[in-house]
């Protein structure tokens, strides 16, 4: 028999959970008749006799043995089976050969059986099974492959003989298979044998399921615990396998080892054991699986009772750490909507424990429980508030039924979350001597926050009653200001606060930002009567200029958040716009004026580019002091650069937040003296995109951009595969549905406020566009009417009237779409002719320029003939003196001078150079005519 003894360390876990030692199972040797009996057969025989009897041993036939233990069970062959069992023990006690390992099981079964009737076999059934924990013996590199079929049953038959009614041969079973795991050489290799490699048996057991049979064989040894802790350390260390998870998890494993967790157990081993097959069991298998094979009724009982026990009477660290285990364990299950935590009372209690230091509140639920300073109490204090943040989920995220769900609301209220959680929302101080340390503390404080911002929204009574917007914005003014304070940053929630107060003000702002998004007036007046605005504003030049020194997605996360509670707090109130105007507009500039190739860094400038936008949206628009300074900082053109980069997930915000703008009677002015590049035009930039928008909606047109479906000419290739589905009144039609999901409405309203003529920088390929924007309405009309058509032809058959009506308003719908479409033709056909005008113009200039060349050559022949023929000089001399003659006028000017213009003795026909005579008036003129 076994017995307990020392400690030893458990298989190892998952790096993520703390190491902890248990006692373990130590065999201690026992002796026995039938050992005693062979060392003394030993001792008596001499050297001589040695080689002799190692060559009968040598000399074992296994057949032989067999046939001789399937005879009959007469006292005088009991003798002789023994002692041939002996021989085969001591033929083989140095490993078992892959070859006779079958008949070896075979002879465990023939063993087996006799045990029933006959206990001296016992002995002998248990060394043989020892010999199966030896290295088996191979011969050739192959037998590992050519006898695995053969390997993996009698590995299979071993648990098998879990049946065998021996709490002797049991504990040898589970020894068997804990040697599996142990890489320990034979001391002696049979003459031309080698042992196989170290995880074949391991392998070999995953392939026979000797774990699944394990897992059964706990309901045969249910009431003797020493031999039920054996089977539970196999299955430890066969659960380190996937495999054996997958055949652990079939024979209800999980189940069934937490039914045992409360069993009565001095030494600890089993609840050990126990959580940790579970833990190995939830790593290396589907979770869910595990936490639905625990969620009955009688595993979260068994598991509250030893969970309490390990909390009220658990003084060792060992203790400590297995409760912190078991209590991830019950994580899970209150993540499971069908784990009846809270009939149990099971939830109830993790509320109160992570409730009562920090609210002093009685209990009975925990009196005379006290928690240290510990890790593992600090751990404790983390999964405690794990498992609030766990019960304040959306239920319909975790498929939770609306009762399940209030009962969860009320116990999360009447055992005072909301004020423990508040608790952390202060100033850190320098924790006292018996208090948890400084990076302790910074790290339950993050946490708290942060499960704060789950259940503030669910208890918002409880959150407007303990003042926790006050709390809030107090803990942010401190996060800003410049009081000394280092942060840690070591933990998950810590990330990025290292040395700063960024962690606590992230999580804060997570906090207000989950309770603004509810959109309660209470909750936001209550926050903007405490001055939140100016706070947020001062909060994000904190982090605007924090962000200038080293960008990282904290801060940006940060900036985003403050953006948005902006936003839900100006929206629809005029006085916070004004509060946020000058100030704010100086804030959002910066924003709107990021670098594009910033949106794809992946930090989050994406996210906090959509939050500046939609702040400018909610706190300028509306507010004409607000909109009047944008537009002088030129907002405008910033807002029309950024649409010009044709980002798409940007199109619809601000086009829309440009459509508001028009309100203003300035914005036009801007909108329209704004140019992108190659000197681009507002009205190009907008039908650039209608254009990009009907090519993505599949909207059918000719290579000219003409309309071709006269009946629906702005329907996408989507809204055509509709089938008629009559609709009621009150929900609206596809057509109408379909306005709000793409941008062709904002297109149009923005084209409207521009006016539809004498929009510069058109091409005529614009035109054609701008002509179908400009019917936009008319053909949405049609589109409804077409609709309507459908649904009452589907349902009704119209009298006479009805149907010539509804024909007319189908020929109207038509008629304009033959309208637009003869003036697109129209367009183009100007265009062709202006082309061909342009083109005769150019044809024209191209044929004179031979023209142009020879009057040259002729110029430059009569030059040259000037130059070198003096009678053709003077010729064309006289020939210039007459036309400069005939040029003059023949009024001839009364009692003036006459200057002559000619230069003497000039002997060229070319232009005169730079020389003027000035001749003096006369005297006798002075006074006369000129006076």
């Amino acid at each position: 028999m076994s017995s307990l003894g020392p400690a030893e360390p458990p298989v190892s876990r998952a790096p993520s959970r703390s190491p902890a030692r248990s006692p373990a199972l130590s065999p201690a040797p026992s002796p026995s008749r039938w050992g005693g009996e062979r060392l003394r057969n030993a001792s008596n025989t001499g050297a001589d006799l040695g080689a002799v009897q190692d060559t009968q041993l040598r000399s074992v036939d296994m057949n032989h043995v067999i046939k001789l233990l399937e005879d009959s069970d007469s006292k005088d062959l009991e003798k002789e089976q023994l002692n041939t069992l002996k021989k085969v023990v001591k033929r083989f006690e140095n490993g078992l050969p892959l070859k006779d390992l079958a008949q070896i099981i075979e002879i465990l079964n023939l063993c087996a059986e006799k045990v029933n009737e006959q206990e001296t076999f016992i002995e002998p059934l248990c060394e043989l099974i020892k010999l199966c924990g030896l290295p088996f013996q191979k011969k050739k590199l192959s037998d590992e492959a050519s006898y695995s079929v053969a390997v993996s049953k009698s590995i299979a038959q071993l648990g098998y003989l879990m049946r065998v009614p021996s709490s002797q041969v049991r504990i040898q079973i589970c020894k068997c298979v804990v040697s599996f795991y142990k890489t320990e050489l034979p001391r002696k290799l049979l003459s031309g044998y080698q042992p196989t490699s170290a995880n074949y048996k391991i392998q070999m057991a995953e392939l026979g399921g000797l774990a699944e049979t394990l897992v059964f064989s706990l309901a045969l040894v249910e009431n003797q615990l020493t031999e039920k802790l054996w089977v539970l350390k196999a299955l430890q260390h066969l659960s380190t396998s996937e495999v054996n998870c997958r055949l652990m998890m079939k024979a209800q494993a999980a189940s069934r080892l937490c039914l045992y967790l409360n069993g009565a157990d001095p030494s600890g081993q089993l609840v050990f054991r126990s959580s940790e097959i579970l833990w190995n069991l939830l790593e290396n298998t589907s979770k869910e699986e595990v936490v639905n094979q625990l969620s009955s009724l009688e595993c979260v009982h068994a598991l509250k009772e030893v969970f309490v026990d390990l909390l009220m009477h658990g003084s060792r660290q060992y203790d400590r750490q297995l409760r912190n285990d078991l209590l991830v364990i019950a994580t899970l299950l209150a993540e499971n909507p069908a784990a009846p935590m809270i009939e149990s009372g099971f939830t109830k209690l993790l509320v109160v424990l992570a409730t009562f230091t920090e609210v002093k509140i009685p209990n009975p639920l925990v009196k005379g429980l006290k928690l240290t300073y510990s890790y593992e109490d600090f751990e404790l204090k983390k999964l405690l508030f794990n498992v609030i943040g766990v019960l304040s989920k959306d239920p319909c995220a975790i498929q939770l039924s609306l009762f399940l769900f209030v009962l969860t609301l009320q116990l999360l209220s009447e055992n005072d979350v909301m004020p423990a959680l508040l608790y952390y929302v202060k100033p850190n101080q320098k924790p006292g001597f018996y208090d948890w340390s400084a990076a302790h503390y910074e790290e339950l404080q993050l946490h708290a926050i942060a499960i704060l911002a789950s259940v503030a929204p669910l208890l918002l009574d409880k959150y407007l009653s303990y003042q926790a917007n006050t709390l809030l914005l107090v803990f942010l003014e401190w996060c800003i200001g410049q009081d000394p304070f280092f942060g840690e940053g070591n933990s998950f929630h810590g990330t990025g606060g290292r040395g700063n107060k960024l962690a606590q003000m992230r999580y804060s702002l997570r906090v207000l930002r989950s309770v603004v998004s509810l959109y309660d007036d209470a909750v936001n007046l209550n926050l903007c009567d405490q001055g939140a605005v100016s706070q947020l504003l001062d909060i994000l030049k904190y982090a605007a200029n924090k962000s200038k020194e080293k960008e990282d997605a904290i801060l940006l996360e940060i900036q985003a958040d403050t953006l948005f509670l902006l936003s839900a707090l100006c929206e629809n109130d005029f006085h916070r716009k004004e509060l946020f105007s000058y100030e704010g507009v100086d804030i959002l500039i910066p924003f709107i004026q990021m670098d594009p190739k910033k949106l794809y860094s992946g930090l989050g400038h994406n996210h906090l580019l959509f939050s500046a936008l939609d702040c400018l949206w909610s706190c300028v628009i509306g507010c004409y002091i607000a909109e009047d300074y944008f537009l002088e900082e030129q907002g405008i053109f910033l807002l029309l650069d950024l649409l010009a980069l044709k980002q798409k997930n940007l199109y619809n915000i601000i086009l829309g937040i440009l459509v508001e703008f028009c309100d203003n009677s300035k914005t036009i002015l801007y909108i329209s003296t704004w140019r992108g590049e190659k000197d681009q035009t507002a009205a190009n930039l907008l039908i650039q995109l209608w254009r990009q928008e009907e090519l993505e909606l599949g909207v059918k047109s000719d290579r000219y951009g003409r309309i071709v479906d006269m009946k629906r000419p702005i329907a996408s290739s989507f809204q055509k595969q509709q089938e008629v589905i009559p609709m009621p009144t009150h929900c609206p039609s596809f057509a109408i549905m379909e306005i709000s999901e793409n941008i062709r409405a904002k297109i149009y309203a923005l084209l409207c406020k521009l006016g539809f003529e004498n929009l510069p920088g058109l091409s005529a390929q614009d035109f054609v566009t701008l002509a179908i924007i400009q019917h936009y309405i008319d053909f949405k009309v049609g589109e409804v009417w077409s609709e309507l058509c459908a649904e009452v032809k589907e349902e009704f058959r119209p009298v006479a009237s009805d149907e010539e009506a509804l024909r007319f308003i189908s020929e109207a719908s038509e008629n304009t779409g033959r309208m637009v479409a003869a003036l697109q033709t129209e367009v183009l056909e100007r265009q062709h002719h202006q082309e061909i005008q342009e083109e005769e113009k150019t044809y024209a200039k191209i044929q004179a320029i031979p023209k142009q060349r020879q009057v040259v050559n002729k110029s430059w022949k009569n030059f040259l003939t000037r130059t070198s023929n003096y009678e053709a000089l003077k010729k064309a001399k006289r020939l210039q003196e007459k036309s400069i003659e005939a040029s003059r006028s023949k009024l001839k000017t009364q009692n003036g001078a006459v200057h002559s213009t000619d230069i003497k003795g000039l002997g060229t026909t070319i232009g005169s150079g730079r020389l003027v005579t000035v001749e003096s008036t006369p005297p006798q003129l002075i006074g006369g005519t000129l006076a």
